[in-house]
């Protein structure tokens, strides 16, 4: 499978040099296109008190429509009615703002997230989870990751086989309720999409180099807060073995993005 790295929503949060990306996976399989998250859309650009919320003035989100996946889907020369599967990392505005520009997509997600969606128990699940997002009436596919298998140590893991093999769903909450993250085979490595489950490739290598403005916004969306550290644990582990045949990214932070394009031989 070919991986393409699309950043879909550039973020201009307060305190935080470089900004934000959306990091958004477009993969190329024998059945089709998948994408991995879908960023803002062009729906968002319309209407982005309703799409967005109030923390549209915190994270300060371009809304360029020409970011949005189908746009630059289309742009690539390829036909965004072969999207057919969305599979996401959670529920949360700016990973799912492009789902109603792919009406016709199946969306792959956790059951705990599904849930978490359809019946919110908390403050923040209640301002998070927005209905505009799912008044399209998206098809949405729910995956119980614990029924399943571990993944490189990360132990619950479901791959995707009614999509295509080599994609696989990992169940990473903490940041939401049913948060997960993505595997993708892209032949000669894994690219390990990590959604939000960490912020910036500085909670990782130990620099202590993410922005405080960034990181008191990850303690304040958390859903579990001690999830959220044990993840970072993990995947500073995994960050620290460097393994030549993992290519581990995230949605927002602009560098693993770049470096993501840079290592991309499908670019």
């Amino acid at each position: 499978m070919k991986v393409h790295h699309l950043n879909c929503g550039t973020m201009r949060p307060i305190a935080t040099p470089g900004g934000l990306v959306c990091h958004v996976l477009l993969i190329e399989t024998e059945r089709g296109l998948v994408l991995v998250d879908s960023g803002l859309g062009v729906h968002d650009a319309r209407a982005p008190g309703q799409r967005f919320g109030p923390g549209r003035f915190f994270v300060r989100p371009r809304f360029d429509p020409n970011e949005a996946a189908i746009n630059q889907i289309q742009r690539m020369g390829f036909d965004p009615h072969d999207v057919r599967h969305i599979v996401i990392t959670h529920f949360d505005a700016d990973h799912v703002g492009g789902l109603a520009d792919f009406p016709w997509a199946q969306v792959h997600l956790t059951r705990t997230e599904a849930l978490a969606v359809q019946h919110p128990a908390t403050l923040i699940e209640k301002q998070r989870y927005l209905a505009p997002h799912r008044a399209h009436g998206p098809r949405l596919v729910e995956h119980d990751p614990a029924a399943s298998e571990s993944w490189r140590g990360f132990a619950a893991a479901k791959e995707l086989t009614d999509i295509t093999d080599g994609i696989v769903l990992i169940s990473l909450p903490g940041h939401t309720r049913g948060h997960a993250a993505i595997a993708v085979d892209a032949g000669d490595r894994w690219v390990l999409h990590a959604g939000d489950a960490f912020y910036h490739r500085g909670q990782l290598d130990d620099t202590n180099s993410a922005p405080k403005a960034l990181t008191a916004m990850e303690r304040m969306m958390a859903f579990d807060w001690p999830k959220v550290q044990a993840n970072h644990q993990h995947l500073s582990q995994l960050w620290s073995t460097a393994e030549p045949d993992v290519l581990l990214v995230n949605a927002h932070d602009p560098q693993l993005f770049e470096r993501a394009l840079r290592t991309n031989p499908a670019q």
